[in-house]
C-alpha cells in the first residue's frame, strides 16, 4: 500500500528548473516537495552537462596554454604532459560540490525530498516509486520539470561506448586517438574541442551548411575559421545514415556513414544532434495532459497545462533548452502562483559556446533581421584593438551590435572573443530596459577592459569607434 503525503506544491525534477521552482516557493511561503529519480540533485546541467563540461573545458585550455601560449608571457613549461584522470577527478570534485550546495539549499530552505520515479497518477496527485517503496502525494500545485534527453538520429545507436551521447563523451579516463562529432552546435563543439585539445583527431560532422545553428551567420563564420585553425575538421552538409560498430575490446571501432561522401572511421562517436522534451515517464495520458506539435508540454503565458493544477516549466516546454532560462521559468511560476505577476522574455535569454574563443548571443541576429524586413544598422569592433585584450593575449574575435535604424534600440548583441558569456550580461541587461545603442555608447566603462569593446561596437552603430 502506498504511503500518502500532502504539499502546496509537488515538482518533478530537481534540475535548473525544478530545484530553483522548489527555493523560490518556499522563500514565498509554500510548502514544497520535490521528486527526483537520481540519488544526486542538480539534474542533467549540474550532474552531467553544464557544469562538468566547463570543467574539462578548463582543464584542457590549461593544459593547451601550458604547452604553447604560456611562452609568449614569459612563463616556459618543459615535459608538460596531460593527466587525464587527475582532470576527471576535478571534474567530478567540481560537480560534487554544485550538488552538495542544492542539497544545502534544500534543507536549508525546508524543502521536502522525495527520491524516485514520479508520475502523474490522478488529480493533482503524484505517484512516486522508489527505493523506499511507493508515496502518493496530492498538492494544489503540480509542476513538471523533468528536463531533456538525448536526441538521437535514424541508424544511430548509442551504445555508451563508442557511440555516446556527452554524459558518457564527459568521462572517458582516456584520450580517443579520433573522434567523430555529429552535430557542431554548443554540446558538439565544446566537447570536440576538449577532446581536440587532449590530443583526439576530432572531426565535426554537420547537416547544415554551416556551424552553430540559430547564431548570428557572421559570427559562426568567423568561429568556423578559427576551430579550424585549432585543428578540428569539419564537413558540412553532411547527412549521416548510420553508424556501424565492429571489433572487440579495444579495436572497436564506428564507421559513420554519410550520403554520398565516404564513411569515416573513429575510436569514438558523440552524438550531439541535439535534445528532446523528458515526458516519457511523467504520466501525461493518465491525466490527459496535452501536448505541443513538436512533443513539448503544450502551456500558456502562465505556465499552464490544459490540466487545473498542473504546470509545465524549462526544457519541457517551448523556448531555448536552456538551464538559465529553466531557472528564470521556475521563479516566474511560483511568484505568479503567489499572487505576483512575473514574465519571462524568451526572446531576451542568451546563449554562450564556451569554446576558445567563447561565443554569445542575444537578440536577433542579422538573418533574422534581414527576413523581417526590420531595418536596422550594425556596430562591430574587433578584440586586437583592444588594450586589455592584448595584455590577456587573446585577440580573436568581435562584438557586433545591432540597432533599429530608426529608434536606435538595440535587437541583438553578438559575441566571439575572451570571456564573451560574461560579456554578454551588459547586452542583456541593456536590451531587458529597451537601452539604444547610442544609451550603451554613452555608458563610461573601466579601462582597460573587455567590456570596452561592446562600448566600441555600439559607438560603431553610428561610425564614431574611437579607437579603430
Amino acid at each position: 500500500m502506498a504511503t500518502e503525503a500532502q504539499h502546496d506544491v509537488v515538482i518533478i525534477g530537481a534540475g535548473p528548473g525544478g530545484y530553483v521552482a522548489a527555493i523560490r516557493g518556499a522563500q514565498l511561503g509554500f510548502d514544497v516537495a520535490v521528486v527526483e529519480r537520481e540519488e544526486t540533485l542538480g539534474g542533467t546541467c549540474l550532474r552531467v552537462g553544464c557544469i562538468p563540461s566547463k570543467a574539462l573545458l578548463e582543464s584542457s585550455f590549461r593544459y593547451e596554454e601550458a604547452k604553447g601560449s604560456l611562452a609568449e608571457h614569459g612563463v616556459v613549461v618543459e615535459g608538460v604532459r596531460a593527466d587525464v584522470a587527475a582532470m576527471q577527478a576535478r571534474r567530478a570534485k567540481v560537480v560534487k560540490q554544485n550538488t552538495d550546495g542544492v542539497e544545502y539549499l534544500f534543507k536549508k530552505n525546508k524543502i521536502t525530498r522525495y527520491r524516485g520515479e514520479g508520475r502523474l497518477t490522478g488529480d493533482r496527485v503524484v505517484t512516486v516509486t522508489g527505493p523506499d517503496g511507493v508515496t502518493d502525494i496530492a498538492a494544489e500545485h503540480v509542476v513538471l520539470a523533468a528536463g531533456s534527453e538525448v536526441a538521437t538520429l535514424p541508424g544511430v545507436t548509442l551504445d555508451g561506448d563508442v557511440v555516446v551521447s556527452s554524459t558518457e563523451a564527459l568521462e572517458w579516463e582516456a584520450v580517443p586517438d579520433s573522434l567523430v562529432v555529429i552535430g557542431a552546435g554548443y554540446i558538439g563543439l565544446e566537447l570536440g574541442s576538449v577532446w581536440s585539445r587532449l590530443g583526439a583527431k576530432v572531426t565535426v560532422l554537420e547537416y547544415l551548411d554551416r556551424i552553430l545553428p540559430g547564431m548570428d551567420a557572421e559570427v559562426a563564420r568567423e568561429a568556423l575559421r578559427v576551430f579550424k585553425q585549432q585543428g578540428l575538421a569539419f564537413e558540412l552538409g553532411a547527412r549521416v545514415t548510420g553508424v556501424t560498430v565492429t571489433g572487440k575490446g579495444a579495436k572497436r571501432r564506428a564507421s559513420v556513414a554519410v550520403e554520398g561522401r565516404e564513411a569515416l572511421v573513429a575510436s569514438k562517436v558523440l552524438v550531439a544532434v541535439g535534445r528532446r522534451p523528458a515526458v516519457g515517464s511523467l504520466g501525461l495520458d493518465a491525466v490527459g495532459v496535452a501536448l505541443d506539435e513538436r512533443g513539448r508540454v503544450a502551456v500558456d503565458a502562465g505556465f499552464r497545462t490544459n490540466v487545473p493544477g498542473v504546470y509545465a516549466i524549462g526544457d519541457l516546454i517551448h523556448g531555448p533548452m536552456l538551464a538559465h532560462k529553466a531557472e528564470e521559468d521556475g521563479v516566474a511560476l511560483m511568484e505568479r502562483l503567489a499572487g505576483t505577476p512575473s514574465e519571462v522574455h524568451y526572446g531576451l535569454v542568451p546563449g554562450v559556446a564556451y569554446t576558445e574563443p567563447e561565443i554569445a548571443t542575444v537578440g536577433q541576429t542579422e538573418e533574422q533581421l534581414r527576413d523581417g524586413g526590420v531595418a536596422y544598422r550594425k556596430g562591430v569592433f574587433p578584440f586586437s584593438a583592444n588594450g586589455r585584450a592584448r595584455a590577456l593575449g587573446h585577440t580573436q574575435g568581435r562584438v557586433k551590435v545591432l540597432a533599429d535604424a530608426t529608434t536606435d534600440r538595440v535587437l541583438g548583441v553578438h559575441i566571439i572573443g575572451p570571456r564573451a558569456g560574461d560579456l554578454i550580461a551588459e547586452a542583456v541587461t541593456a536590451m531587458t530596459f529597451g537601452a539604444s545603442s547610442e544609451d550603451v555608447a554613452r555608458t563610461i566603462h573601466a579601462h582597460p577592459t573587455l567590456a570596452e569593446v561592446v562600448k566600441e561596437a555600439a559607438l560603431a552603430v553610428d561610425g564614431r569607434a574611437l579607437h579603430i
